[in-house]
């Protein structure tokens, strides 16, 4: 059958019309399934407990089933490279760790994804890091610490959630600033890392104040010292590193949501604003206390 110049034109339009229309269409019915929340590290950490905490109160907000799916080792490298390569239609998202996505990408030879290959949707938590010892060590504050550590050389081990974490570089700072030294044991995430730390394994560690609150409040771990400029309000008592003598021992987290770079501005504008509202309520904001 023949087609005239002005049928073909016609019938070109009408196709990109509808094309156009079923994008819209698809985009403004997001979500329509569950959205997977990959997390970068193993159980049990303030990465994994704020997706937890995150996914519990979006899902009702997006209307849609928000599940967590730990994807510890490498770093952070494993989540970051499955995110990357994924669907880039808003259903696989990645909540990022600070230390991960600053530091990760310069630690291999060959670099296995870019913080361009993301965007992101929101910052969630935002927290300065707590140094918390095993109950059973001879030092109650931060200067024995110090003083602890320059009597036994390379003694001390430290508990961080991988090489490159924000615990790993705080711990770093701490040496650097102490003149201390100590071993680094680097962990798949703040989850393990608790767990050793709890079995004397190790004997201290770095990181934000969830995880360990039962186990500070129990007598089983003793806080030292807030690596931020001001004390946390869950731990009044606790000075910070500035107040304890060590201004330059300066480390906050923060915990943010990302998308693949490629999903639609119609979808990250509509993820924006439903997280917005989550995080600003006040049930969340007391949870991330």
């Amino acid at each position: 059958m023949k087609l005239h110049r002005k049928q073909f034109t016609t019938l070109a339009l009408a196709a990109l019309a509808t094309g156009f229309l079923g994008s819209a269409t698809a985009q403004s019915a997001y979500p329509s399934k569950t959205v997977t929340m990959v997390v970068p590290t193993a159980a049990g950490g303030t990465t994994d407990l704020s997706a937890r905490m995150l996914a519990q109160a979006l899902g009702p907000v997006l209307g849609q089933s928000v599940v967590v799916d730990n994807k510890g080792g490498g770093n952070g490298n494993i989540a970051a490279s499955i995110v990357k390569r994924a669907e880039a239609d808003g259903y696989t998202l990645l909540m990022q760790y600070s230390g991960y996505h600053v530091i990760s990408p310069h630690l291999t030879k060959v670099a296995q994804w870019a913080q361009s290959d993301f965007q992101p949707i929101a910052n969630v938590i935002s927290a300065p890091q707590i140094i918390v010892v095993r109950a059973d060590l001879p030092v109650k504050t931060l200067p024995e610490l110090i003083a602890y550590a320059k009597a036994n050389p390379g003694k001390l081990n430290y508990a961080s959630s991988g090489n490159g974490s924000l615990q790993h570089v705080t711990g770093a700072m701490l040496e650097q600033q102490g003149g201390i030294k100590m071993v680094h044991v680097p962990y798949k995430g703040t989850g393990p890392a608790l767990q050793d730390l709890l079995g004397g394994q190790v004997d201290l560690t770095f990181g934000t104040a969830p995880p360990y609150m039962p186990h500070i409040q129990s007598g089983k771990l003793r806080v030292l010292a807030v690596t931020g400029k001001e004390r946390l309000p869950s731990l009044p008592d606790a000075p910070t590193t500035a107040e304890a003598g060590y201004p330059g021992v300066n480390a906050t987290s923060w915990f943010a949501l990302f998308a693949p770079a490629a999903v639609p501005k119609p979808v990250i504008d509509k993820l924006a604003a439903d997280l917005r509202t989550v995080v600003q309520s006040a049930a969340f904001k007391q949870k991330a206390q």
